[in-house]
């Protein structure tokens, strides 16, 4: 994650908690009835704006994706499973394997 400060790796953490919790309570409206899932996303929601806010990112979609790419490893190919011996390419420098 080269140049990234940790305003903006604080706003992807909270980016993708937000992504995690509307999977969660949107995955099944016959559990979570839409007012509990409004509810239930309302501080994530919340945190993300602010999260965004702080990190100068609001609106900034283009680096904000960036930052998310950052915090993941990069994903096997097919031909990387089929292949015995094939390793998997390095993560980009500072991420967080």
């Amino acid at each position: 994650m080269t140049g990234t400060t940790s305003e903006e790796l604080l706003a992807a953490q909270a980016c993708l908690r937000l992504l995690h919790t509307a999977r969660a309570a949107l995955s099944d409206p016959s559990e979570v009835p839409p007012a509990t899932a409004a509810t239930l996303l309302a501080g994530p929601i919340a945190e993300a704006d602010d999260a965004l806010r702080r990190a100068g990112l609001a609106g900034n979609e283009a680096v904000l994706i960036e930052r998310i790419y950052d915090l993941a490893p990069p994903p096997r190919s097919a031909a990387q499973d089929a292949i015995p011996g094939v390793t998997r390419p390095r993560a980009r420098e500072g991420s967080q394997s």
